[in-house]
């Protein structure tokens, strides 16, 4: 019973890690742009390429699902990009809170079997 709780937990919070991603993603993207159009291009453009890669080939319902070593290769890749987001934009202490959380949320999700 308990067991089944924090894995319904594991599950949200992979979900809320997710919309963080994108959401440091959006922030680096507005951080580092030059002029209002790049800003607004990285800013919203950068999370929409993660999100459709994420959903093409990560996610649970993705049409060409990655299995094993690659998918694991694509998590790893999408928390890096996220973590380095965030240590680009000088926030290196949330930047390693977030690589910290995401890794243990991923390797209880293959732990799991999630």
């Amino acid at each position: 019973m308990f067991l089944a709780l924090l894995q319904a937990a594991n599950i949200g919070l992979r979900f809320l890690l997710e919309l963080v991603g994108l959401a440091a993603l959006g922030y680096w993207g507005f951080y580092t742009g030059n002029g209002s159009f790049v800003k607004w291009l990285l800013g919203i453009g950068t999370p929409l390429l993660a999100a459709f890669i994420w959903g093409t080939f990560g996610s649970p319902g993705a049409p060409y699902p990655l299995k094993g070593f690659l998918r694991l290769l694509l998590e790893l890749f999408i928390i890096g990009a996220a973590a380095g987001a965030l240590f680009l934009t000088k926030q290196s202490a949330l930047a390693g809170l977030y690589t910290f959380i995401a890794l243990t949320n991923l390797l209880l999700l293959h732990i799991w079997k999630q």
